[in-house]
């Protein structure tokens, strides 16, 4: 399975006009792009672990869309669905990390 993990800070700017097509979009691209497995978004929770004192950049959101295979994420990425995400994305964002991961259910050896 193939995570693609996108952490994002929006603008401090953002209007409500802004945010709510850029919410419409991620849900046209969910609903049209037949190769994603599982969508999640979600908001950071800070709970006082250690770990989060080691932060050097806050990215309050997040997130995960998982594909079968890494052609169903070059599916996602090329689909017109994904370009007005992308578009919007990268217009409402002051930072962002983006990665996909080839996960395992079980733990293997480090290549």
């Amino acid at each position: 399975m193939i995570a693609h993990v996108v952490l994002f800070r929006p603008r401090a700017d953002l209007a409500p006009a802004d945010h709510a097509a850029f919410t419409r979009a991620l849900e046209a691209a969910r609903q049209a792009i037949p190769t994603i497995r599982r969508f999640l978004v979600g908001r950071r929770v800070v709970h006082g672990a250690v770990y989060e004192q080691v932060m050097t950049a806050d990215f309050p959101f997040a997130a995960v869309i998982e594909f079968e295979n890494l052609a169903g994420l070059q599916t996602y990425l090329a689909h017109p669905a994904h370009e007005e995400v992308g578009r919007l994305f990268w217009a409402l964002c002051a930072a962002t990390l983006v990665y996909d991961y080839e996960m395992e259910t079980t733990l293997g050896t480090a290549d």
